[in-house]
């Protein structure tokens, strides 16, 4: 520490100066410890700033923020704290100014940016320029984040929305951020998307009914029965959240996307007047059964129904007696309606030759039908 001597206040009338508690001066640092700061301000005294008066981060070495030769604006604490000493604070005065910028920035809606220094219970804590930011967990995202561990020492954006420097009550708000831009790219999406269009998406959840996609502004439903020319079973078998698809927008209505996946160029049906002509031979699997008969796969997308009373000459009650899902028959077309998508199937028609085959065991129909006549 140096104070001037008596001889040089004789010498320099002007060095004799007056500071006052409250007062803001300026510095040159002379000294620096890891837990303080000793400055030469200009008064017979130098002032001593404290770790604990430069930052709230108590781990901060202070010989690797500052060195001799600095200039600092700092504000007086204490003239003299009974030894002689001018105690000094950075952090009240950058606080004060802080402060400022935080009403400014609550009156103009500027947004602001700050490392999230905590994560409590009920929200984030940011410093912004020495002012201690809340947000609340509920004005951290438009959506509901069950973690928000995941933002700590993470740069954040946010707007203040409720400013009290009386009771240092300063709220941060980021949701409205996220809602006004995703509005924005919501609005730049529909000025660019048709119906018809292909586009990527992102499969953002997965439900029992469809796929919800990220279109980059808005979700489109992608329903079940879109999903496939054939038949899915269940979405979540299919479609992983996070997977990237090439879809086709089907509809748009309002703010609703609806997506396909049955592109036209993969239609099974382009080509089935040819394929599944009446009189031709096909093999598929069984798919579904009912009473009335039983329901078999072509292909994905291209199911025909072999009626009850064409699965034998003998009588069939019921199409289950004879047939289970997942069998492989063969038969013969005898109906093809390409309107209504509906073909008709028989193994009658193809006389004593039909055969039905099975993945596992061959079932000989005409043997089986026989045996419940015996009985």
């Amino acid at each position: 520490m140096s104070e001037l001597t008596f001889e040089q206040m004789l010498e320099d009338p002007n060095s004799i100066r007056t500071i006052h508690s409250g007062e803001v001066v300026e510095g040159t640092v002379i000294d620096v410890k890891p837990e303080e700061i000793v400055l030469n301000i200009g008064y017979k005294s130098d002032g001593i700033l404290a770790r604990n008066e430069y930052t709230n981060d108590s781990s901060v070495d202070l010989t690797e923020v500052v060195k001799p030769g600095d200039t600092m604006e700092v504000k007086v604490l204490k003239v003299n704290d009974g030894e002689g000493q001018v105690v000094l604070t950075y952090k009240r005065l950058a606080a004060d100014r802080g402060n400022k910028r935080i009403e400014e920035a609550y009156n103009s809606g500027e947004v602001l940016k700050a490392t999230v220094a905590q994560v409590l219970e009920g929200g984030l804590s940011v410093v912004y320029e020495e002012v201690r930011v809340f947000i609340p967990a509920s004005l951290v995202s438009d959506t509901y984040e069950r973690d928000l561990g995941k933002y700590l020492g993470q740069e954040i954006e946010f707007v203040i929305s409720e400013y009290n420097p009386k009771r240092r009550r300063y709220i941060g708000d980021r949701r409205q951020l996220i809602a006004a831009r995703k509005a924005q790219m919501q609005k730049e999406l529909f000025e660019r998307i048709r119906e018809g269009d292909v586009v990527e998406g992102v499969v953002k959840n997965v439900t029992d009914f469809g796929a919800f996609v990220d279109l980059g502004g808005a979700d489109g439903l992608l329903h079940i029965s879109e999903m496939s020319w054939g038949r899915v079973e269940h979405p979540k078998k299919v479609f992983k959240v996070g997977e990237k698809l090439t879809v086709l927008i089907k509809e748009i209505n309002g703010s609703k996307v609806a997506l396909s996946l049955k592109f036209e160029d993969q239609n099974p049906w382009r080509d089935a007047a040819d394929k599944y002509a009446i009189g031709n031979v096909v093999s598929g699997r069984v798919a579904r059964m009912t009473d009335f008969g039983a329901f078999v796969e072509l292909e994905p997308g291209v199911d025909a129904l072999l009626h009850v009373s064409q699965i034998s000459r003998e009588h069939v009650e019921k199409p289950s007696d004879v047939l289970s899902v997942g069998q492989e028959v063969t038969a013969k077309i005898v109906d093809f309606n390409e309107a209504d998508r509906k073909i008709s199937l028989s193994i009658k028609a193809m006389g004593a030759a039909a055969q039905i085959d099975q993945d596992v065991v061959p079932v000989d129909i005409e043997a089986v039908i026989s045996a419940q006549t015996e009985e």
